[in-house]
């Protein structure tokens, strides 16, 4: 299926890291252009976002509370977006932004979640608009944060540590998990927050409970994430379907 669009969709990083992974993949896959804005290396927020049929905003470890010079541009343009119906997709860090641009709060999660874990599907018409059949899948966490649901917000996921993990609003979705991993940027990830494993490992605290270690996220690895790219491309697909011609 493609979608013809000749703007491309803009696609906020925080983190070298933290790219689009397997969304850049499954774009490039759709013929659909897209821009990277590189925000951890100065890039500036564009002043509108009606040059582009999407916005999509990845992941970091920086909370949407602290004091961050373009923390206020980019929540004006989340806002900017939803007002002229282009369609917000975001992961993680990308999905406190989205909430907290639309009202809602961030708050610290019970427990941190990193690694591999079940999220639920809720049962619901707009739930299944996002993810067809599927009532459960193994998704890949790292966050310590979690965001409420902005008023008129549609609840999609749950998993044992956190209710809220993910919502939509009519072309617009947001992920507190991450559904763009692909195998490389698993182990990058482990290689980059080893510090924070560690530290996890060494802790009694009920915080790190829901911490996993770098050789249980990366057993089975090739499988866990060819599972979820199957998720992604649902997820993917459905949204694509509102991008702005």
């Amino acid at each position: 299926m493609n979608t013809v669009t000749t703007k491309p969709v803009v696609i906020f990083r925080f983190l070298a890291h933290e790219g689009p992974g397997y969304l850049g993949d499954f774009l490039d896959t759709q013929n659909i252009p897209w821009q990277l804005i590189k925000v951890d290396e100065g890039a500036p927020i564009p002043a509108s976002i009606l040059t582009y049929s999407g916005m999509v905003l990845m992941g970091g470890p920086m909370s949407v509370n602290d004091d961050l010079p373009w923390l206020a541009p980019l929540l004006q343009l989340i806002r900017q977006a939803k007002d002229n119906d282009i369609p917000l997709l975001g992961h993680c860090l990308g999905g406190q932004l989205m909430s907290k641009a639309l009202g809602a709060t961030i708050t610290q999660n019970a427990i941190k979640e990193i690694g591999w874990g079940e999220v639920a599907v809720s049962k619901s018409d707009a739930a299944r608009h996002w993810f067809g059949e599927i009532e459960t899948f193994n998704a890949f966490h790292w966050h310590g944060e979690t965001f409420s649901m902005p008023a008129g917000a549609n609840h999609l996921l749950a998993s044992l540590h956190c209710q809220n993990q993910a919502w939509s609003m009519g072309k617009h979705v947001a992920f507190q998990t991450h559904i763009e991993m692909t195998p490389d940027m698993v182990k990058k990830w482990c290689e980059e927050g080893e510090a924070e494993l560690r530290e996890s490992a060494s802790s009694t605290l009920d915080f790190f409970k829901g911490v996993q270690q770098s050789n249980a996220m990366q057993e089975n690895l090739a499988v866990h994430c060819f599972f979820l790219n199957k998720v992604a491309t649902q997820v993917y697909t459905q949204w694509i379907q509102g991008l702005k011609s």
